[in-house]
This record gives structure tokens, sequence and C-alpha cells, in this order.
């Protein structure tokens, strides 16, 4: 058994070669808006038959604790319409330029990231999974800053090299996996004057625990700690997902890092601090949030049709 592992292994990422392909092939011949209406209906139809689907309706409830089933459920499908919508766009991504004239992205709050351009010195920019975060990257790497990208690598391999191909023709130009290689990474990058960009919205095991919606969760202080370290400007950054495959991406006021002499609460408190932008925005725009992730621990998950409220109690 074990020897066929690997083989099986390889068939299955085959396989999902073989779909992606073949999504990617239709997707990339239809207009952006139709790719996205057919992306975002394919998702709603077959999201729900994931087991990501109960993650999403629980975190819905931990996140907003009155809603009602039907909210959640509505939250949801908001979910696996954006993905599928992302996946749409996905090969339209080159054809994002949002600063030109009868673009598809409008840019708001651009005085803040002219100002750390006019500065010359490298920034810590932070953001989450929102609508179309790939679009939210087209901003960042086509406005001349020169920045360096986090992302975590996809499963299959060979999905991976393809996603990242496009990544390289849209415009980002150096990618750092997360790890310890792409902290390596980062850190380099970051002394030799070059931004680092992070989605800092997912579970991190090897975080610290920062508070997130009143509980306590493991979130990553790479961030934090390269901004304090270099005194370097902490740029949030949200993207909110417009009709007809448009989006607004605004970057927001830096976020001030915490001063504490005590450079374990000093990245604590400013962990924190990222954390309440994330969570403002997820409040404000709920529905272009990756509600498919297990932000929370895995028990939280266990309960299987119990409550998430009751769930929740045993959170630390």
């Amino acid at each position: 058994m074990n020897e066929q592992k690997p083989f099986l292994h390889r068939l299955g990422w085959r396989m999902e070669v073989m779909l992606w392909d073949a999504l990617m092939g239709v997707f990339s011949r239809l207009p952006i808006e139709k790719a996205s209406a057919l992306g975002g209906w394919f998702m709603r139809m077959f999201g729900p038959l994931l087991p990501a689907h109960r993650t999403a309706l629980v975190n819905a409830k931990l996140v907003f604790p009155k809603i009602d089933e039907a909210g959640a459920k509505a939250l949801a499908m908001a979910a696996w319409d954006n993905l599928g919508r992302l996946g749409g766009e996905f090969p339209h991504m080159k054809d994002m330029r949002p600063y030109e004239s009868n673009s598809r992205v409008d840019v708001h709050g651009l005085e803040h990231l002219e100002a750390i351009k006019a500065s010359g010195e490298p920034a810590v920019i932070v953001t989450g999974h929102f609508a179309n975060w790939e679009v939210m990257a087209v901003a960042i790497c086509q406005s001349g800053l020169d920045a360096r990208v986090s992302y975590r690598h996809a499963n299959n391999p060979h999905i991976d090299k393809r996603i990242n191909a496009i990544r390289l023709g849209y415009g980002i130009s150096d990618l750092s996996s997360k790890g310890e290689d792409g902290a390596r990474e980062m850190l380099s990058a970051i002394k030799n004057g070059q931004t680092c960009t992070f989605l800092n919205d997912q579970k991190f095991n090897r975080g610290i625990d920062a508070p997130f919606f009143g509980h306590s969760l493991k979130t990553a202080p790479g961030p934090a700690r390269l901004a304090i370290r270099f005194g370097a400007p902490l740029l949030p950054v949200s993207i909110t997902r417009l009709p007809a495959a448009r989006f607004a991406v605004t970057f927001h006021p830096p976020i001030e890092p915490d001063k504490n002499p005590d450079k374990t609460k000093a990245i604590a408190n400013t962990v924190a601090r990222i954390n309440e932008f994330l969570e403002d925005q997820i409040r404000t725009h709920p529905q272009d949030w990756f509600w498919v992730h297990r932000r929370w621990p895995k028990h939280v998950y266990r309960k299987g049709d119990k409550s998430s409220s009751s769930a929740a109690s045993g959170l630390t």
C-alpha cells in the first residue's frame, strides 16, 4: 500500500490538473463578466457539497453570534460564489489595469501608497482573503512599488506552477511561499529595501495567540515583527467586489506599530491591531470574506451539528 501511495497521489494530481486546465480554458475564452458569473454558478452548485461548507456555517456563527441559520447559509453561499468568481476571473488577471482609464479597478487612498513610494523605504503591507485578492495584488504590484508577495503553495504542485505563471504574467515578480524558507526571503527582501506583502487572516499553528472576534487564536506575527524591527510603515489594504467583475481597492492609513520596550509585548499588541483591521473589514463586507477556512481550533469544527456558541465556549 505504501508503494502505491505516491502513484495514487500523482494520479490524483493529474486528474486535478485536467479539471483545472479544462476550467481555465473555458474561463479564458469567455468575456470576464461571463467567466465570473459561470465560476460563481459552478461553486454555488458544488461548494455546499464539500466539508468546507459546514466550516463556513460554523465560522459565520462564531463571528456573528446572533446570526440565524438562514443568515449563516447566505454567508456560506456568498463565499462559494466569490470563490467561483475568483476562479473565473483568474485567467483574465493580466487584463486588470488599475491605473489606466476605464479600468475595472477603482483605487482609493492612493496617497498612503504614494507616501511610501516617495520615502524610498520599504513597508509591510497587510491584508486578508477578501473578494478577489489577486486583483488586490495587481493594484500593489502595478503601482510601481517594489514588492515581494507571500503566498501559500497549492497542494497540487502542477497547479501551483500554473497559478504562479499567471501571477508572473500580471506583475508579481517576486513570490515567497509561507514557511521557514519564505520567512528568510521576506527578511532578506526588507533588508534590501523591498516592501513585503502578507495575507494575515488565516490560522498559523506556529503563531502567537492574538484576539480575533473575542477569542484568542493562533496568528502569524511576521508582519508585526518586520514592521517593528525595521521601523517600516504597516500599511493595511482591502478590496471589495462590485457588480460585473469590478472592484474597489483601498489603501488605508498606516497602522501604528506598538512602542512597548518589551518586544514580545510590542509584537503581540501590533498583531492585535492588525486583527482589529481585519475584523472591521469582515464586519463591513462579510459577503467578501473567505469563510471556508478553518480559522478556529480543530475541536470547534468537531462539534458537528451542535451550536457554534457551544463550540466557542471551549475556546481560550
